[in-house]
């Protein structure tokens, strides 16, 4: 099976199994999912929602949120992990997003990344479900999923070089579905320590399950 044949057939099935829905992040504007997203970095959605609710009633918008202190943001987010630099960066940048940009959410790769806590994988999150765009956030789980499936070679080792390998054989009009895709095959199925075989619809086109396969048969 050539490359392009792999990719085709990976993001068919994907496409027909996982839910269409683009986040399980709980939101009301782009500034409300920048927020969950920088709030999510090595903590699970559900954690993020519980939190973020409470919280985006006190502050809804940039403007509120530049107004109040961090103690007061990591009261409400205490929960998540590393609260008291989320709770830095979530004040800073309401404050750079006030007096930068009018309080909008901006819309490049360049002016996203200028703020607190924001690097390119919550970027292209923001870019990707606001902006339409054809970006690709590489998560562990893309990242993982990725490499087991054979669609990225070794060579790959940072989420840049995932990010580009991929978005180099996905049509355009799927490269930002096709994260979630990945992200839940990850996040459900294709677990880190006990990746859930058994259950999977890819066993057939997967590197990992192959060699994985080929060596227990030889042990036994």
């Amino acid at each position: 099976m050539t490359k392009t044949e792999l990719y085709a057939e990976v993001l068919r099935r994907l496409s027909e199994q996982m839910p269409p829905d683009d986040t399980e992040l709980e939101y009301g504007s782009p500034f409300q999912l920048l927020v969950a997203v920088v709030l999510s970095a090595q903590c699970t959605d559900k954690r993020v929602n519980i939190v973020t609710k409470p919280l985006f009633e006190k502050y809804p918008t940039a403007h509120d949120m530049a107004h109040a202190s961090e103690a007061e943001i990591l009261n409400y987010i205490s929960s998540v992990s590393y609260p008291n630099s989320k709770a830095s960066y979530l004040k800073h940048l309401s404050q750079m997003l006030v007096s930068d940009y009018g309080g909008q959410v901006p819309a490049t790769m360049e002016d996203l990344t200028r703020l607190p806590g924001v690097g390119r994988k919550t970027a292209n999150v923001i870019l990707a479900i606001i902006f339409k765009e054809a970006a690709l956030a590489v998560d562990t789980h893309v990242f993982r999923v990725s490499h087991r499936l054979g669609l990225v070679p070794q060579r790959c080792t940072t989420p840049l070089a995932v990010e580009l390998e991929l978005k180099r054989h996905i049509d355009q009009s799927m490269v930002a579905q096709s994260h979630f895709w990945l992200l839940y095959l990850g996040r459900y199925t294709c677990l880190a320590r006990k990746p859930k075989c058994q259950s999977c619809s890819l066993t057939q086109l997967c590197k990992y399950y192959k060699q994985t396969n080929k060596t227990q048969n030889h042990d036994n």
